[in-house]
């Protein structure tokens, strides 16, 4: 039997980027004294979810994977705890700026670079003014004993991330995310919604799926976390609530998922030639 371990880890932020840090690295030693092999913090927590206003100010912040103090300290940790971790970062690239992903290894070593292929734009998520569209493709690694699919955020709300990344052989999918309230809309609440999403993924595809969101309340902006583990059936496996701080894990029978995926047949009953559709613009 292939088990594998995974966390996810839900916390507020501040615009102090050694603290932020720090308090992620706790949780990440939390989460990997408690066994977890692949360990998700949320999305750019570097800082404060600073995409709520156009600032040109804010590019100052962005930095190549290699310089960049959030990644910099991920390698450090998964080297010494011999851990995975998916690292969300505000990256510079040349004259250009992506919202990425740094899959750190248990060597401390960066496995590869995802950039958030979907970006959002509207009150209170302007990420169009910030980061160009993702030009890496999606994104699969050979992580322990299983492959690792990793969407960012936005990603999420995609079907086709989804499905891509298990046509590519991922066996777990992961989801950093910052989500929270709309400033457009306060009677709008979109967490049942995230939630939905990302457990259809998770019984379409017959995929566990690893979600972890941030708390707290930035500039009247308040984030509703609700992270969680869901099985391949879309069984809740572990979650958090809207306000706490934590670390949620979960242990996944990767032999029994396989076994799953054979029986319901989406995979076998696919019919790519009547798909076209999908890749055309509207």
């Amino acid at each position: 039997m292939t088990q594998i371990s995974v966390a996810a880890l839900q916390l507020a932020f501040s615009n102090d980027i050694e603290a932020n840090i720090a308090n992620v690295s706790r949780m990440v030693r939390e989460a990997a004294g408690r066994g977890a092999q692949v360990i998700l913090p949320p999305e750019l927590f570097e800082g404060e979810y600073f995409c709520r206003v156009e600032d040109e100010g804010l590019f100052a912040n962005a930095r190549p994977t290699a310089e960049h103090r959030a990644v910099q300290a991920m390698q450090a940790l998964a080297a010494e705890l011999k851990v995975w971790i998916p690292t969300s970062f505000f990256e510079a690239d040349g004259p250009h700026h992506y919202n990425s992903l740094a899959m750190v290894d248990p060597d401390g070593k960066v496995a590869g670079v995802y950039r958030k292929s979907h970006i959002p734009d509207g009150p209170g998520y302007e990420e169009k003014f910030y980061f160009r569209p993702g030009n890496t493709g999606f994104k699969v690694w050979d992580g322990p004993s299983a492959k690792l699919g990793v969407g960012v955020c936005w990603d999420q709300w995609y079907p086709e991330t989804a499905r891509a990344m298990i046509l590519m052989g991922a066996e777990i999918l992961f989801y950093p995310t910052a989500i929270g309230s709309e400033p457009h809309d306060e009677g709008l609440d979109t967490a049942r919604l995230w939630r939905r999403a990302m457990v259809g993924h998770a019984v379409s595809n017959v995929v566990p799926v690893v979600a972890a969101n941030r708390v707290g309340t930035e500039h009247g902006q308040t984030f509703y976390g609700t992270s969680f583990i869901t099985d391949e059936r879309g069984d809740i496996l572990a979650e958090l609530d809207r306000e706490e701080e934590g670390v949620i894990t979960a242990t996944l029978d990767l032999d029994r998922v396989k076994r799953h995926r054979a029986a319901f047949g989406f995979f076998r009953d696919r019919r790519p030639e009547l798909y076209g559709r999908l890749v055309q613009d509207i």
